[in-house]
């Protein structure tokens, strides 16, 4: 389907070039990962490049669905206010070196166009400017660049935008000359980097980057530019994208690091610069991108711990994700079939909001996806643990009725790689650990669904919260500051005292009866509010049970169910 093209480069073209960019990364991803022997022949930078830009288009459509909702009559966003969530989305969302090299790009960009006396819409001459820019940061951004990569193919497009010669209102021109000379520096790829020509590919990174800048063409001419070589073969018979050629990739050589460290971090410019020198001694692929407070973080170690730790002692790392290069993750796609023989027979991949919570559903023997609050889990991230989760039958737990619809997203697209998988419209945590109680992976798997889907059902779940803003619920008028009590999702309660308000709350569902209370602590959660209702179930209701988790940064204060 044409796109409807645009003039200018605004709020809207931005909009729109995510969503192409996701569409075209969707058709590409499994070629991209076929073709992925540097600098790790792990088979997934298709898929990063994929999850990466799913995080920057959720964020960019987040600013406009806050703009409608907030009733504004005005033009809509401003490209500065999309600009600044596409960066922020994709540095949040970054996975692996390609994914943090692009968040990096897109940073880039905005740095230029987003400033505080920004136009309303960028022409030609703003896009070169931002193309450079992005081309510069991202070199500045790898420890140790090197050519024949997508620094390589992000500087030519920058090049060629530049050397365009186009008036500087044509977008269009200058967007085409940047996927033109980056799709010639793509061809010469495997020229500059042994390991390449030895595979018989070019760089997956940069493949990823062309598709990314025929979007950005698409969303300027409203139709993608022609590729002659989707599919099919660069220069002197090297394969942009041939899944079949995967066998040849070159498994990881025995003296290169073990581990792929990537995590978020929350810390000052100098202590970034303190921790950049010391990652560059613990391994290599070092990429640090951000800044004004917040880093994404990726570089290949042997020591895992202590690239943790140096992030600990530079500021707050999360969202810490470690994954091991083991020989099998070398050929990821010519393994699949061997894989699928390995497959254990049973699997429940669960959403949780905490690190106390993850760390509870893991030694229960699930595989977790950990939302932060505000940060809901994009459809691919969920894919990506049902395939980690790496079994035939697996049962997904959204624990979120907000992602009932990405979680069926996820679950049809692995059904495709023929897993079967069954969701479970688990509302909440507090509900996941009731099905994940009863689950019995020697049953057949109908037999466990219905189990795990009658005890989440008879599960009542509440939340004790602070109020942000003053706002209206079914309780009346809320305050910033008062404290909320949602039974089943909505306000019962208003206080001003978390242990009150959960007094109140866990009276109102015990009143219907039940047999056991669940409560999960949040890091705000008073020392002594744990202990007290725990003394108000045995005082006040004989023969119901109380069990105490600790959740960690789960958002609210206090979990509670009643089962």
């Amino acid at each position: 389907m044409a796109q409807v093209p645009q003039t200018f480069f605004d709020a809207l073209a931005v909009r729109a070039w995510c969503g192409l960019a996701l569409d075209a990364l969707g058709r590409a991803r499994e070629e991209i990962d076929a073709i992925n022997v540097y600098p790790v022949a792990d088979g997934d930078t298709g898929t990063n490049l994929y999850l990466t830009v799913e995080s920057a288009a959720a964020a960019v459509e987040a600013v406009f669905e806050g703009h409608e909702a907030g009733g504004n009559r005005g033009p809509g966003p401003t490209l500065a206010d999309a600009l600044r969530a596409m960066a922020h989305g994709a540095l949040i969302g970054a996975r692996g070196n390609s994914g943090t090299i692009l968040a990096q790009l897109l940073r880039g960009m905005a740095q230029v166009l987003a400033g505080d006396e920004a136009p309303d819409h960028a022409d030609g001459q703003g896009l070169r400017l931002a193309l450079r820019r992005a081309a510069d940061s991202a070199r500045q951004a790898v420890a140790h660049p090197v050519e024949g990569t997508v620094l390589t193919v992000a500087s030519a497009a920058a090049d060629a935008a530049d050397a365009a010669g186009a008036p500087d209102g044509d977008c269009a021109a200058v967007a085409r000359a940047a996927h033109d000379g980056a799709r010639a520096a793509l061809a010469e790829t495997p020229d500059q980097l042994p390991v390449l020509r030895r595979a018989g590919v070019v760089d997956a990174g940069g493949r990823g980057l062309v598709a990314v800048l025929a979007a950005l063409v698409a969303t300027f001419t409203g139709e993608p530019p022609r590729d002659p070589h989707r599919r099919g073969e660069a220069r002197d018979g090297t394969s942009w994208a041939a899944p079949g050629c995967a066998d040849a990739a070159p498994a990881p050589g025995p003296g290169g690091p073990a581990f792929e460290v990537i995590y978020l971090l929350e810390a000052e410019d100098a202590a970034v610069a303190r921790l950049r020198k010391r990652l560059d001694a613990l391994g290599d692929s070092l990429v640090v991108v951000g800044g004004d407070g917040l880093w994404n973080v990726h570089v290949h170690v042997d020591d895992a711990g202590a690239a943790v730790e140096a992030g600990v002692e530079a500021g707050r790392p999360y969202r810490i994700r470690i994954t091991h290069f083991g020989a099998g993750d070398a050929h990821a796609t010519a393994a699949a079939g061997r894989a699928q023989e390995e497959r254990a027979e049973r699997a429940v991949v669960a959403v949780v909001p905490g690190e106390g919570l993850a760390g509870l559903y893991t030694e229960a023997g699930a595989t977790t996806v950990l939302a932060r609050p505000g940060e809901p889990p994009a459809s691919g991230e969920l894919v990506e643990a049902v395939r980690r989760a790496h079994a035939r039958e697996v049962v997904l737990l959204p624990n979120d009725a907000d992602l009932r619809h990405t979680a069926a997203a996820a679950a049809e697209q692995v059904r495709a790689d023929g897993i079967r998988v069954a969701l479970i419209p688990t509302r909440s945590a507090i509900q996941g650990i009731a099905a994940l109680a009863v689950h019995e992976p020697g049953r057949r798997f109908d037999e466990d669904v219905v189990s795990m889907t009658s005890a989440a059902g008879a599960t009542r779940y509440a939340e004790v919260t602070v109020a942000e803003r003053q706002s209206w619920t079914m309780a009346g008028i809320c305050q910033a500051g008062d404290v909320l009590g949602l039974v089943d999702g909505d306000v019962a309660v208003i206080g001003q005292d978390v242990t009150a308000t959960a007094e109140a709350v866990l009276d109102r569902m015990l009143a219907a009866g039940g047999e056991l209370v669940t409560l999960v602590l949040g890091d705000g959660a008073p020392a002594s509010v744990a202990a007290h209702l725990e003394n108000r179930v045995r005082e006040g209701y004989l023969a119901v049970d109380t069990v105490i988790y600790q959740g960690g940064g789960q958002g609210a204060v206090l979990l509670i169910g009643v089962e």
